[in-house]
């Protein structure tokens, strides 16, 4: 049932011919405003700016517009740098590749993808990633549900933001499990 939860959020964001169909006929959850938000190539949805320091990062689709079923995020620029690797017990958490190669580690297999390719990081598997191509990458991510991820951006994605550690993953109902991972 939570997966369905997933391709109903995914419905929403990614509308691609078929998908419906393949998503077992299921409608997104939506806020019920009937207002359309859509956002320009390389902008923020609300007009914001956050960064990590490997990537910028532009708000695409926010929780409150699918009652926290979905929230999306674009990475651009992104570096050979990543996050901790790190485990969402309540969320899934969908990755695709638009340009450049991102190294993706969940569990204990490690993939590099390219352009066009896409891969779940499922609730519960410790995951991470990392731009190792010679240009920087850009991908789009969603999690589903939403859980705290906005706000866990909107606190670490700043300049000089706080040290990714176990207390900031827990603050945000993730699990940090250990540092980046490293391309070899």
């Amino acid at each position: 049932m939570k997966r369905r939860s997933f391709l109903k959020s995914a419905v929403a964001a990614f509308p691609v011919a078929g998908f419906n169909v393949f998503a077992l006929g299921q409608t997104a959850a939506t806020a019920g405003t009937g207002e359309i938000h859509p956002v320009e190539s390389g902008q923020d949805r609300l007009g914001e700016t956050h960064s990590l320091g490997f990537s910028t990062i532009l708000f695409k689709v926010l929780p409150r517009e699918t009652n926290g079923g979905l929230f999306v995020i674009e990475h651009k620029n992104l570096g050979k740098g990543g996050p901790p690797v790190h485990i969402h017990p309540h969320q899934e958490e969908w990755f695709y590749v638009m340009e450049g190669e991102v190294l993706f580690q969940v569990g204990e297999s490690r993939r590099t993808l390219r352009s066009g390719e896409s891969l779940l990081g499922p609730r519960g598997i410790a995951h991470g990633f990392v731009g190792v191509g010679a240009k920087s990458a850009h991908m789009l991510i969603a999690f589903s549900p939403a859980g705290s991820m906005e706000a866990f951006f909107r606190e670490a994605a700043v300049p000089n933001g706080p040290k990714m550690d176990a207390a900031l993953f827990a603050k945000y109902d993730m699990q940090y499990v250990g540092p980046p991972i490293v391309a070899s």
